[in-house]
């Protein structure tokens, strides 16, 4: 019997002006499918001209300049929309969503969508069943004690996955894809039986306890610092009450 890891996954990942989920803007988003193991991936990419400078560090990143992003790319309303439509409609379907670094780019897709659309992820997920597979987060907790970074960069190596044209949003969101075919075959023993629906409530758990030990490695290091421990998606700040 085919185990749910080889057969239909979708992916998707963004390339943005920088780090700040609440402040930053997307300027490039890619959403990939794959039905099997070794199939034709189809991708759908976005390009947004985000209406703010990008910064140059986020530039030599990614390579998306503000001239060629406002020559070709598009306004953000309508590309926020087509991307959280997009998302939804592949969930509906029971495909899980690998998103390396979930937090991340779901959080900046939630933003963006209040921002341009005055909405949210969660109002275009509604009814959906939302079952994400984060492979940073699988790695970290399957094998918790090996050294070094866990980049996407880094991971694809440890694996043995092509990454060609890093930091293009197309490109990661495909090799996350096939690192967690990767992954998953690895660890099959401790993965197998367990459904994507059930790995995606493990997962809120596993990255809770990886937050928790960042920050008190932080505490250790003599650099105090909160990590979020929301996934796949953080709530968004609080608004202060208006002064009566």
């Amino acid at each position: 019997m085919m185990h749910w890891f080889e057969g239909p996954l979708a992916a998707f990942d963004t390339e943005t002006t920088g780090v700040d989920v609440e402040q930053d803007r997307i300027v490039s988003a890619a959403l990939v499918a794959q039905d099997t193991t070794g199939g034709r991936v189809r991708t759908t990419r976005w390009l947004v001209n985000p209406g703010i400078a990008v910064p140059a560090g986020a530039t030599e990143i990614h390579g998306l300049t503000d001239d060629h992003l406002q020559r070709n790319g598009r306004w953000p309303a309508p590309v926020m929309d087509e991307v959280a439509r997009s998302l939804a409609e592949s969930c509906a379907t029971g495909r899980p969503l690998v998103v390396m670094n979930a937090p991340f780019d779901l959080t900046l897709l939630d933003r963006e969508l209040k921002r341009h659309r005055a909405s949210s992820l969660a109002g275009y997920l509604a009814d959906v069943p939302l079952r994400v597979v984060d492979p940073r987060v699988l790695d970290k907790h399957l094998d918790r004690y090996r050294k070094g970074r866990r980049t996407l960069k880094d991971l694809c190596e440890l694996y043995g996955i092509p990454l060609d044209g890093a930091h293009d949003a197309a490109a990661d969101a495909t090799a996350s894809l096939e690192l967690v075919r990767a992954i998953c075959r690895r660890f099959s023993s401790r993965l197998e039986r367990l459904s994507p629906a059930e790995l995606h409530t493990l997962q809120t758990g596993w990255h809770a306890a990886q937050a928790r030990g960042l920050e008190a490695w932080f505490a250790r290091s003599g650099t105090p610092e909160a990590v979020d421990q929301a996934w796949p998606l953080r709530p968004r700040p609080e608004v202060p009450a208006a002064a009566a």
